[in-house]
C-alpha cells in the first residue's frame, strides 16, 4: 500500500479524480481515501497544513494502513533562481529550518538526540519519480535536491537568502520534514514532490494564489505516473 499525503484539498482532489474502488476512514480528524490509482493500492489523505499534522498524518498511515512507502505532494517556494514557478523538487533529503537547539551544541536545523541531521529520500523513489516527471512534464524542469520545512510562510528575501545561505536547500514548505522524521523512525521509503508556486520573496503572496493551480497540475500528473510504476 503506497501512502499519499497532499497539505490541502487542492492537492488530493485532483488525484481522487483518477482513482477507483475509493473507501473512506475517519481519524484525527483526516480523512483517508483507500483504493486505486493507477493500477496501484493507495491511501490518501489530506493532513492538513503545517508540521504536527504532517506527523501524525504519517504515524496513522504507519500504523493502520501498513504503508510500504509515503508520497508527500504539494507545493512550494522555489530557494534558488534556476527553480522557476511551476517546475519540480523531489527530495534528497529534508531538513527542518525552524529548528534551533544551538545553544546545546547542535548544528542548525537538528532535533536533539536524533542522529541524522536531514532526512534521506529513498533512491529509488526519486529515481522514478524523476523520470516520471519527465515524460509527463516535458514542459518543466525536474531538480533534485533538499526541501526545507518550518512552520512558516516564507515571503522575505533575506530569510530566503539565509535559508539557502545556511542549509543549502531547493524550495521550502511546510510539511516535509516532518514526514520525513516520521517515515525515518519508521523505517518507511518516503519522497516529497514540490511543485514551485512562488519565488519566496516579497512576490510569494502574489505568485502563490496566480500559480498554485498550475503547480499542483504538474504534481498531480507525476504522482498519478509514478504511482502505476511502483
Amino acid at each position: 500500500m503506497l501512502g499519499i499525503i497532499g497539505a490541502m484539498d487542492e492537492e488530493i482532489s485532483r488525484i481522487l479524480e483518477q482513482m477507483r474502488e475509493i473507501k473512506k476512514q475517519q481519524k484525527a480528524s483526516m480523512t483517508f481515501y483507500q483504493g486505486v490509482l493507477s493500477g496501484r493500492e493507495v491511501v490518501v489523505v489530506r493532513s492538513g497544513i503545517g508540521k504536527v499534522n504532517a506527523a501524525i498524518c504519517t504515524q496513522i498511515l504507519a500504523d493502520d494502513f501498513h504503508v510500504t512507502a509515503v508520497i508527500n505532494t504539494g507545493i512550494a517556494g522555489s530557494l534558488r533562481n534556476e527553480i522557476n514557478i511551476g517546475d519540480i523538487v523531489l527530495s534528497v533529503d529534508a531538513l527542518q529550518h525552524d529548528m534551533d537547539a544551538t545553544a546545546f551544541g547542535y548544528e542548525a536545523g537538528q532535533i536533539p538526540r536524533m542522529d541524522a541531521l536531514a532526512f534521506a529520500a529513498d533512491e529509488k523513489l526519486l529515481q522514478l519519480a524523476k523520470e516520471s516527471c519527465e515524460r509527463v512534464n516535458p514542459e518543466i524542469q525536474v531538480f533534485t535536491g533538499r526541501v526545507l520545512s518550518g512552520d512558516q510562510f516564507i515571503a522575505d528575501r533575506e530569510k530566503k537568502e539565509q535559508l539557502v545561505r545556511m542549509f543549502g536547500g531547493y524550495c521550502t514548505e511546510m510539511e516535509g520534514a516532518a514526514i520525513a522524521q516520521t517515515a525515518y523512525v519508521n523505517n518507511i521509503p518516503y519522497l516529497v514532490v514540490r511543485a514551485i508556486s512562488d519565488k519566496a520573496d516579497n512576490s510569494a503572496g502574489i505568485d502563490y494564489k496566480v500559480f498554485e493551480a498550475e503547480a499542483i497540475e504538474h504534481s498531480v500528473r507525476l504522482i498519478a505516473d509514478l504511482a502505476g510504476r511502483l
